[in-house]
């Protein structure tokens, strides 16, 4: 979920064509950080509300423990830059770290749904501080020359823990139990503090600040990130409750459904971001939210195998799509002292939009049913269209 704006002069080695390189070796350091934190992140993601119905919680229980997890990131993304302030990049980020690793080890120590609820608060607050120490190291590790395919790239790396953390978090629990998947997530949160030494300290943009109630405010900048926030919903959705969803002798199938998920969004925001360089990120908006929408209709036939995994796919597309340009589209409206609050700002709606998608479709689904709550979710993401239509470039745009 890390996004950043990057800024680095183009150095002696850069290509023939100009273009400074992307990949250097301190955004390969960070790699290490932001991929073991994805992975931490994302292998529990779908197993602890499972683990909060094997302990007896229920469907509601399930939904409060990935809202309190949420709940906790945005809080923690709230008051994350006063810890930078006094702290540094670098000791924020290994402090994320340990609190996302060391309460994994003893997720299983106890049961019930208060445990599980404060384990995921715990963890909520780590991930925050990661995202937003780790994401404000990394915009200057990249350069400004490259963004869509830089954020792209971030996005990818980022993405393949929740690729592969999630359908293996659920497949092994049917093979090695909770504890063991608890304690595999805390180590992949907690080795990668080793790297963070090596980190250089990320300076502080001058000019004028852009505070986060500035950036609401601003319609230009709130709009695309209320976008995105509306396909993070249903992507909570999604993760939490599609293994409760389909028939409970279909484990492989929601393995195989949360594989092609986070495939899908990872392929497409890869192609949004290289599209997005040349023909501009605010022409990809609409049509990534048209493409989310599709999917949650056609997952909501959560009798069919095929539709499931089908749906999806799609809603990954669109929902890769959404995140790349809304990002690229928010950072190339404010300053360079602004990149700050756009991060900020769009990761708060990433994370509070999954935790009121879990929360909220707990209690709408024991109203209506999980296959059309997954329909509504869909009927939701059309009333954005409107939105997404008015924010649509009217003359000739800039790529950015």
């Amino acid at each position: 979920m890390t996004t950043t704006d990057p800024r680095e002069p183009a150095s002696p080695t850069a290509p023939p064509t100009g273009r400074p390189p992307l990949v250097t070796r301190p955004l390969l350091l960070r790699f290490v950080s932001m991929f073991g934190a994805s992975a931490s992140f994302y292998l529990l993601l779908s197993v602890v509300p499972l683990y909060a119905k094997h302990s007896g919680a229920g469907g509601n229980g399930a939904g409060v423990t990935t809202g309190a997890l949420m709940l906790a990131t945005v809080a923690g993304e709230i008051v994350a830059p006063r810890f930078i302030e006094r702290f540094g990049h670098r000791v924020t980020l290994g402090a994320g770290l340990v609190l996302m690793g060391v309460p994994s080890l003893v997720l299983t120590m106890f049961s019930g749904v208060v445990w599980i609820t404060v384990v995921c608060l715990l963890r909520g607050a780590g991930f925050a501080l990661t995202v937003v120490a780790g994401g404000a190291l990394t915009a200057s590790f990249i350069p400004s020359e490259r963004r869509g395919e830089g954020l792209a790239l971030v996005g990818v790396v980022s993405g393949v823990p929740s690729l592969l953390g999630l359908p293996l978090g659920v497949w092994l629990v049917s093979q090695v139990g909770y504890a063991t998947v608890g304690v595999t997530a805390g180590v992949c949160a907690l080795a990668p503090i080793l790297s963070v030494p090596a980190l250089p300290e990320k300076e502080y943009i001058a000019g004028r600040r852009i505070g986060i109630l500035d950036g609401v405010r601003d319609r230009a900048i709130s709009r695309p990130a209320v976008l995105f926030g509306v396909t993070a919903l249903a992507a909570g959705i999604v993760v939490t409750f599609l293994p409760l969803a389909v028939p409970s002798t279909s484990a492989g199938l929601v393995a195989v459904a949360l594989f092609v998920q986070p495939a899908g969004a990872a392929a497409a925001r890869w192609v949004a971001g290289r599209l997005g360089d040349r023909k501009g990120s605010s022409r990809l908006v609409l049509p990534g939210l048209a493409v989310s929408a599709a999917g949650m209709f056609v997952t909501a036939y959560t009798h069919s195998a095929v539709a499931v995994v089908l749906g999806v796919a799609v809603f990954g597309i669109g929902f890769g799509i959404t995140q790349n340009s809304t990002i690229t589209l928010m950072y190339s409206r404010v300053p360079a002292s602004g990149y700050g609050t756009v991060g900020a700002l769009w990761n708060i709606a990433y994370d509070a939009g999954m935790g009121v998608g879990a929360v909220c479709f707990g209690v709408l689904a024991q109203q209506v049913g999980y296959a059309w709550g997954f329909a509504c979710t869909g009927a939701l993401i059309v009333l954005a269209l409107p939105s997404a239509w008015r924010d649509r470039p009217t003359g000739p745009v800039t790529a950015g």
